[in-house]
């Protein structure tokens, strides 16, 4: 039984390496300086579209939260206190105060789409100035959420709604820049390696 069981073992190593064994190549020689230019090239050509991509999309769903903001302005120029989530605040605030915070929530996002659409580090402080106003929202709207008589879940996003999309969008620009600053240094690396 046991010459049984290790003739079997050994056959079925000996099948494994032959049919399942994937071919190698000699991976101990370097790539040309031709074949590096052209995969940096790739590296830089996918990061440019994926930096694109992704800037663009969180500029779109910061751009739709500043238009309900725009929206939600003109609801309450209009017809003051009709919108349930400013309703809970009419004994609280004066409604010109709920119009000044949505404007200054709409600057926030305005300046967070324009810190991310343009990668430059000048407008990069656009989006850590969206930041500052998205905090002093937060303790404005918790202040008056406060001095509710009863907490409001579903307004949670008035006071965390442009704060958050500026920290995203921080977050989103410092990933972005950090994937770009290595394909430099790739290709930094390359032209080491070609004066070496």
């Amino acid at each position: 039984m046991k010459k049984l069981a290790r003739k079997l073992r050994r056959n079925s190593r000996e099948f494994d390496d032959e049919n399942f064994s994937l071919p190698t190549l000699d991976d101990s020689r370097p790539i040309d300086s031709q074949e590096q230019e052209e995969l940096v090239r790739s590296l830089e050509r996918s990061q440019a579209q994926q930096s694109l991509l992704w800037r663009s999309v969180f500029s779109v769903f910061l751009f739709c939260f500043a238009a309900f903001l725009v929206y939600s302005i003109f609801q309450q120029v209009s017809s003051p206190w009709e919108l349930r989530y400013h309703a809970y605040f009419m004994e609280e605030i004066d409604s010109s105060m709920i119009i000044f915070a949505d404007w200054v929530a709409v600057l926030a996002c305005s300046m967070a789409i324009i810190g991310l659409l343009h990668k430059s580090k000048s407008h990069r402080w656009l989006i850590w100035y969206s930041c500052s106003a998205g905090i002093i929202l937060a303790i404005f709207w918790l202040y008056y959420m406060l001095r509710l008589p009863k907490f409001r879940w579903d307004v949670i996003w008035l006071p965390f709604g442009p704060l958050g999309g500026a920290a995203l969008s921080l977050y989103v620009d410092h990933l972005l820049n950090e994937s770009s600053e290595e394909v430099r240094k790739l290709r930094s690396y390359m032209y080491a390696y070609k004066a070496s």
